[in-house]
C-alpha cells in the first residue's frame, strides 16, 4: 500500500499525543496515513505490552488510519544502529510515504530523541540504492520520503510550523484516552507517573489551544523540520 503519510512513534500513544489531530485532519482530506510503533511500550509503569497492543488498535480505529504495525524493538534499550535502521528502512520502502512524522528531537523520555534520530537516519538511508532490503523474500526498491517532520511531545519545543487542527481535537483526545491504562484514573491504585495526573490529560487540550491562540485559531499542533519549509507563493501562508 502506498501511503501519503507514515507516522512513527517510539511507543504506542506517542503518535496520538504528538500529532493525532493532524493525522485525523489529513485523513479527512482523503490522505492515506499509517502508524508504525517502534516498541510495544513494555516498560510502561501501568498496564502491559499485551494491553497496550489492544489500546493501540483501538486508537488506530478511532483515528481511521489505514494500517498500524509494531516493530517490536526493546522499549528503553533500542539503538540507532544498522540493525534497527534496516528494520525502519523496510517499513519506509514497504509503504513509500511522501511524508514521515516522527518523535520529538529532544524530550524527557530517552526513547523519544533516540526514535527521532533513528527514523530520520533511516529516511535518508532508505534512498540509497546499494542498501539492500527485502520482505518475505521480495527485494525492495529504494525510497526516500520527500519530507520528515518531528512532532512535539513533553517539552515545549519551539515549532518551525504549526497546523490548524480546529475541529479535530475531539478525535485526538478520544484516540489518546483509548490508552486508558496509561492516564488519569482517580480510582486506580497503581503507581503514579508524570502522565497519570489530571493536569497531563488536561494539557492535551490546553497546549493545543495555546498554540492555536498564537496563530489565531482554536487549536493547533506544532512540528519541527529538518530543512526550510518552502512555499511556492506567500499567499499559501494565509
Amino acid at each position: 500500500m502506498k501511503l501519503d503519510i507514515l507516522a512513527f512513534g517510539a511507543h504506542p500513544d506517542d503518535v496520538e499525543l504528538g500529532c493525532g489531530a493532524t493525522i485525523a485532519k489529513e485523513i479527512s482530506f482523503g490522505k492515506k496515513v499509517g502508524i508504525v510503533d517502534l516498541t510495544r511500550g513494555e516498560l510502561g509503569t501501568r498496564g502491559s505490552a499485551k494491553l497496550r497492543d489492544i489500546e493501540a488498535t483501538n486508537a488506530a480505529n478511532i483515528l481511521g488510519v489505514s494500517l498500524r504495525e509494531n516493530l517490536g524493538f526493546s522499549d528503553g534499550f533500542f539503538k540507532n544502529d544498522k540493525e534497527h535502521q534496516l528494520e525502519v528502512i523496510k517499513m519506509i520502502r514497504k509503504y513509500k510515504p511522501d511524508i514521515v512524522l516522527c518523535n520529538a528531537i529532544d524530550d524527557r523520555h530517552i526513547d523519544h530523541p533516540k526514535g527521532s534520530d533513528l527514523v530520520s537516519n533511516a529516511c535518508f538511508l532508505s534512498g540509497l540504492l546499494k542498501i539492500e532490503t527485502s520482505i518475505d523474500g521480495v527485494n525492495q526498491e529504494k525510497w526516500r520520503p520527500k519530507l520528515v517532520y518531528h512532532y512535539i511531545q513533553w517539552k515545549n519545543i519551539e515549532p518551525d510550523f504549526v497546523v490548524d487542527v480546529t475541529g479535530f481535537m475531539e478525535k485526538k483526545e478520544k484516540s489518546v484516552l483509548a490508552y486508558a491504562s496509561q492516564f488519569f484514573n482517580p480510582n486506580s491504585n497503581e503507581p503514579e507517573t508524570p502522565i497519570t495526573s489530571k493536569n497531563f490529560t488536561d494539557s492535551i487540550n490546553y497546549r493545543a489551544k495555546d498554540l492555536g491562540r498564537l496563530i489565531g485559531v482554536d487549536f493547533a499542533e506544532g512540528f519541527t523540520s529538518e530543512r526550510y519549509v518552502a512555499v511556492e507563493k506567500i499567499s499559501e501562508l494565509i
